[in-house]
């Protein structure tokens, strides 16, 4: 399934953290694994002499050794790439000249400017690549040489776009022997409006559930075709938050104490009207497992 992981690298503790869960990733699965670092294009176009412009090299020459060494501790091969340019550019046309299968980075990091970024590279990235991303939370035990992933969750709304999570959702269940949950959440703010959502008939909320219960089903039967060894539990679960479907996503997560999430970069809403995409993001934003965004089909 991914058999040349990229992981990109800027020094920072939250990507030193995503670089090892990458690193351990490649190593179980087999895969090949690459390091890049990126010097930033703003930082570059402010040095002022040749020497300066040096350091920002001999920079990601330091962090790019960091990982090597990273690497022969947990026992898995890296080579390694300098690059210069716009970081999300940069990363995503090296991911498709490598052919990488999976891309693995830190939710935060730092710029070449030492300034912090709250989506940034990674929401760039995720916005602009069509290779799955994993996205690392900062890490609380950053020393760790193994990752448990045998509760895994899937979030489905039965579009096309979200269903291409479901190959990857196997090859990793498969791998890890996990049980694997799979979650339709109903936005009872969205359903009914903001100022609404006391009044809906509760015929029409069922509905709205019957629906979600036809995509979790659809996806449990693709799975156990995908891998018939898995085993999967579904769920329908009603959200009133004003954060919406990830607000059902983080509870779910924190009730079941998930180790990885998986969903699509972009979707539907339960009234085929909200982007999924915008669930993603704020999901990124606010829960602190790793979320496996797959590409949009096309």
């Amino acid at each position: 399934m991914y058999d040349h992981v990229l992981i990109p690298v800027d020094g920072s503790d939250e990507s030193t953290a995503a670089a090892r869960r990458g690193l351990a990733l490649a190593k179980d699965f087999d895969a090949t694994a690459e390091a890049v670092h990126v010097v930033d294009q703003r930082a570059r176009r402010l040095t002022r002499t040749d020497r300066e412009s040096g350091r920002l090299h001999e920079h990601g020459e330091s962090v790019l050794a960091d990982i090597e060494s990273l690497a022969a501790d947990i026992g898995q091969p890296v080579t390694t790439e300098l690059l210069e340019g716009k970081p999300s550019v940069q990363i995503d046309k090296y991911a498709r000249e490598t052919d990488a299968g999976l891309i693995v980075l830190g939710r935060q990091g730092l710029t070449g400017l030492g300034k912090r970024l709250l989506g940034g590279v990674t929401e760039q990235l995720l916005h602009r690549t069509a290779v799955p991303v994993l996205v690392v939370s900062g890490e609380k035990q950053a020393e760790r040489r193994e990752f448990d992933y045998s509760r895994v969750l899937v979030t489905t709304d039965g579009s096309e776009n979200a269903n291409t999570a479901t190959r990857h959702v196997a090859a990793v269940a498969d791998q890890y022997n996990a049980l694997v949950h799979v979650l339709n959440v109903v936005d009872i703010q969205a359903a009914g409006g903001a100022f609404n959502a006391g009044g809906l008939n509760e015929a029409f909320i069922e509905r709205l559930e019957a629906d979600g219960h036809d995509a979790v089903a659809a996806t449990a039967d693709d799975l156990e075709t995908a891998a018939s060894d898995v085993s999967v539990e579904t769920a329908v679960e009603r959200t009133d938050s004003l954060d919406g479907v990830a607000a059902g996503i983080r509870e779910y997560v924190s009730d079941r104490d998930i180790d990885l999430v998986v969903m699509a970069s972009h979707g539907r809403s339960n009234l085929k009207r909200q982007l999924l995409g915008s669930v993603t993001s704020q999901l990124l934003r606010t829960v602190d497992v790793p979320v496996l965004v797959t590409p949009r089909s096309t």
